[in-house]
């Protein structure tokens, strides 16, 4: 599979396609209304023409309706892959890979997830990052050599599993 898309098309797993709804839902509902009543509170100032309320309200309104614009066109366009059909026996979209760190000698585990997913803090690197484009695709036991911001680090695969 592809880590990047079929045909130009995000590619995430399901749990990153729910995630990216569940902001949509937020945003449409509850990010909308709170738009509306600091527009409603920033009218009420009186002449808009000088109101700086006013004008930081529009522009939050606009950011999120570009926000809501790009998730329904992201969401459309998704190709969701199913991660019980993953094939472990390589790095893929949707598979979890233990790695140690040769030089350091230090043991990471990540879930390799589309970009939109990415999530350093939660151990979600994107296919498309330096690591996650070093791993994918490789086996267990295949090291790779990857330039990240601190230098090159020599990683060897020591497992894959479904995430």
């Amino acid at each position: 599979m592809s880590r990047i898309d079929f045909d130009g098309a995000p590619v995430m797993t399901r749990s990153g396609y729910e995630k990216l709804t569940a902001e949509l839902v937020e945003l449409r509902s509850d990010g909308r209304a709170e738009i509306s009543r600091q527009l409603e509170e920033a009218r009420s100032f009186g002449d808009l023409s000088e109101n700086a309320e006013y004008a930081a309200a529009k522009d939050e309104q606009s950011k999120l309706e570009s926000r809501i614009s790009w998730l329904e066109f992201q969401l459309s366009k998704a190709k969701v892959i199913d991660t019980s059909d993953v094939d472990t026996s390589r790095v893929t979209l949707g598979t979890t890979v233990t790695i140690e760190d040769i030089t350091h000698k230090k043991v990471f585990t990540y879930t390799v997830v589309g970009s939109e997913e990415a999530d350093p803090k939660m151990n979600h690197i994107s296919s498309s990052s330096p690591v996650g484009k070093a791993l994918f695709g490789k086996t267990i036991g295949e090291e790779v050599q990857v330039k990240v911001p601190r230098g090159i680090r020599n990683l060897k695969i020591v497992s894959i599993a479904v995430m």
